[in-house]
């Protein structure tokens, strides 16, 4: 039987062929596994990961819908995901060569500067996640997900496939995580009765296991059984500090701080991200970003920076000392200001340091200040003829830095110096394109008063998207409602042909899509695979935005490259409401691919309630679509959903219709071997002396089969089963 073709989002579908033959397992679970792929086209590593679709029939489509929302995100501390391979039920991501921090952690022995510079990343990429309007938890936050690049930098993977759905069963919730080995890191709410779905503050507790595991290089709760680590967690036991190597830096005591307020019992003493960020900076760690090999920092300068010892540093640096450069092309410059002390930064530059010197990833002092958010070291370098120009190996300038982060303040005084609002990196994102995905209202405004109208309309290289589109995608209604006075286009398209109108309806934005409508978006704008806002509304089940829409004009009977309309859309994904909404406008039995109607595909899905609603709609029970004649009783008793059969018999569904091959609902239902199915069939009046065109009876379908039950129904006959 042919099944429809289900949207898989605006992001590229690989095929296997894409990629050469020789794929490399990297791990593997009861869940999938991991492979590392090369495509073909430029030879450039990937990784896949597949998922098992048999053990978990029902994951891969929500993890689909997901990945085309997470594949848009841009963050130098989360992995980049490129698409899919829908053949392969796979996710294909950025490739990490040196694998998770959960290996590495076994068998590498880290320093201290490097763990807290894996640390701090985490930290950043977590606190980018949580800084999504609303936020985007990743409630599956361990070693095993943090992935370390050439120069083991942290990027975080795997956020956003883990959800909690309205209604959810707690038990359920965690008996899910422990299966996919989470039992460690999760927090101690989730095991007792409190009410509520989980929060920020389960990620920050997640976090907080993780530190220990950086600073520690060992595993929480080693040899404890499931049972044994949910009672520890419940009762405040947490993993052992004396685990934690000694000697350690005075810094390390503060870090340890930290990580206790990120495990408290109590969730709502736990700080956010960007709390948490702001403590890390406050240590005026040189160790916080940077981390040199092959320097023994007890015999070095540095280590005066170390122990915060900013009056003998002072004294005891020289003018050959600021020539020096570390592992990485660091200089002492670059230490400096990253360890936030002004006057050192100024002893420093009055040597003679070179002020734009840069590291191997491109990092100039000025970007270390920015990133940091030092706000009197930024002046002193500018004075000093630090670059704003300048970027790092992704083309990223302090300006974008300050954009993301939203630091107006900073990006004011990059500005005053000459910085460009519109210079781009490496994918054609503009400063201006950062602020408005990241809601920084400020920065907006601030860098819209430095550009001109055209600016305001640039698209990034990436996906073409303007800051319009990138404000309406993540919801940010005043960043909106600005660039709307400042005549964005709301009809503009990206590359996709997507207009900001199609972006947040898909997402769910209401507000965003109700200012669009006033600023004259078009409701029936199409994308590349033909698909109107209302499709993505209804897709995603928006019923809200789905109303509003209708009501500015938007076509219920339009349909899309594969011939869906809205009402197809939102019976496959099982949205009752939406079919309700679109059901109204007499559009219950449009033809899409094949001729299948909502109802064919509401009975593919086993969505019962909303059969019955298409059918209490007048959805016609007996339709036939084009490509095996199967009505929606035969689909609904090939795929054994005896609620549909139900329905669809209460509104006078033919039970003895026939197929293009003279398939009756009974030869499937005998066929499937459901006992239910064919009680119920035969009571409501089906012939079991009917022939296919093999000539064959459902019972000589269920006597090949071995279906000894169905055989024994079929033998006594349709007679006892009438009232």
């Amino acid at each position: 039987m042919d099944c429809p073709d289900q949207s898989l989002g605006q992001f590229t579908d690989f095929k296997k062929g894409d990629f050469e033959a020789n794929w490399n397992k990297l791990a593997e679970s009861k869940f999938g596994h991991v492979y590392q792929v090369k495509l073909k086209l430029l030879r450039e590593k990937y990784a896949m990961k597949t998922f098992d679709t048999i053990l978990f029939p029902d994951s891969l489509e929500k993890i689909i819908d997901e990945v085309s929302k997470i594949a848009k995100l841009k963050c130098k501390y989360i992995i980049s995901v490129h698409g899919i391979c829908s053949e392969a039920s796979a996710v294909v991501m950025e490739h990490m060569s040196n694998g998770s921090l959960n290996s590495l952690l076994v068998s590498m022995s880290f320093m201290w500067p490097k763990k807290f510079q894996m640390i701090q990343e985490t930290a950043m990429g977590m606190n980018f996640l949580h800084s999504m309007k609303p936020p985007l938890l990743h409630l599956n936050l361990k070693t095993s997900n943090i992935l370390l690049d050439d120069h083991l930098h942290v990027k975080i993977a795997d956020f956003g496939l883990i959800h909690w759905d309205e209604g959810m069963d707690k038990n359920a919730f965690m008996e899910y995580l422990i299966a996919r080995g989470n039992i460690r890191y999760i927090p101690p709410e989730i095991f007792t009765n409190c009410t509520g779905p989980p929060g920020p503050a389960f990620d920050v507790y997640s976090f907080g296991i993780v530190m220990w595991e950086i600073l520690s290089q060992k595993k929480p709760y080693p040899g404890c059984s499931v049972p044994a680590v949910i009672l520890q967690v419940s009762q405040g036991k947490r993993p052992c500090l004396e685990f934690l190597p000694a000697p350690r830096p005075s810094d390390c005591d503060q870090m340890i701080g930290i990580m206790k307020q990120c495990w408290n019992q109590d969730h709502s003493k736990r700080p956010q991200f960007l709390e948490t960020k702001i403590l890390y900076q406050s240590l005026r760690t040189i160790f916080s970003l940077f981390v040199f090999w092959g320097v023994n920092v007890e015999d070095s300068v540095l280590s005066l920076l170390t122990k915060k010892d900013f009056g003998s540093f002072r004294q005891s640096v020289k003018r050959e000392d600021v020539c020096m450069q570390f592992s990485g092309q660091k200089s002492l410059l670059h230490y400096t200001a990253a360890s936030g002390d002004l006057e050192s930064v100024k002893h420093v530059l009055s040597l003679g340091a070179e002020v734009n010197s840069a590291t191997a990833k491109g990092y100039t002092p000025l970007i270390i200040a920015v990133l940091q958010r030092f706000h009197d070291i930024i002046p002193l370098l500018l004075e000093h003829g630090a670059s704003v120009t300048h970027g790092d190996e992704d083309q990223w300038t302090a300006l974008h830095f300050a954009a993301q982060n939203g630091d107006d303040r900073i990006a004011r005084i990059l500005l005053d110096k000459g910085a460009s609002p519109n210079c781009r990196e490496k994918s054609g994102w503009m400063p201006l394109h950062l602020a408005s995905q990241n809601g920084h209202e400020s920065v907006v405004r601030l860098l819209i008063s430095r550009s001109s109208e055209e600016d305001v309309v640039e698209r990034e290289e990436e996906h073409g998207r303007t800051p319009i589109h990138l404000a309406s995608f993540y919801g940010h209604l005043n960043i909106v409602k600005l660039l709307l006075t400042l005549k964005a286009d709301p009809n503009g398209t990206d590359l996709a042909l997507s207009t900001p109108l199609h972006l947040s309806a898909e997402r769910g934005q209401n507000r965003v899509v109700r200012h669009l409508l006033k600023f004259g978006a078009n409701t029936n704008a199409t994308d590349q695979k033909g698909c109107t806002p209302l499709h993505l509304a209804a897709l995603w089940g928006h019923a809200g935005i789905c109303r509003q829409l209708l009501l500015n004009g938007a076509n219920p009977e339009s349909k899309n490259l594969q011939g869906w309309t809205p009402i197809h859309l939102a019976a496959l994904k099982g949205h009752e409401a939406v079919v309700v909404q679109l059901s109204q406008g007499g559009c219950v039995n449009s033809r899409g691919q094949n001729g299948w109607t909502p109802l064919h595909l509401a009975c593919h899905q086993n969505q019962p309630d909303v059969v019955e609603k298409l059918l209490a709609a007048e959805a016609n029970p007996n339709i036939v679509e084009d490509s095996n004649g199967w009505t929606p009783l035969h689909i609904a008793c090939i795929g054994v959903c005896f609620p549909c059969v139900l329905k669809l018999l209460s509104y006078q569904a033919d039970v003895n219709a026939v197929n293009s091959e003279k398939v009756t609902p009974l030869h499937l239902a005998a066929r499937q071997g459901c006992e239910a199915i064919v009680k119920v069939l035969l009571m409501n009046g089906a012939d079991g002396t009917m022939l296919d065109s093999s000539g064959s009876t459902a019972l000589d379908v269920a006597q090949r089969r071995e279906k000894r039950e169905i055989v024994h129904l079929l033998k006594r006959g349709s007679s006892e089963y009438h009232c």
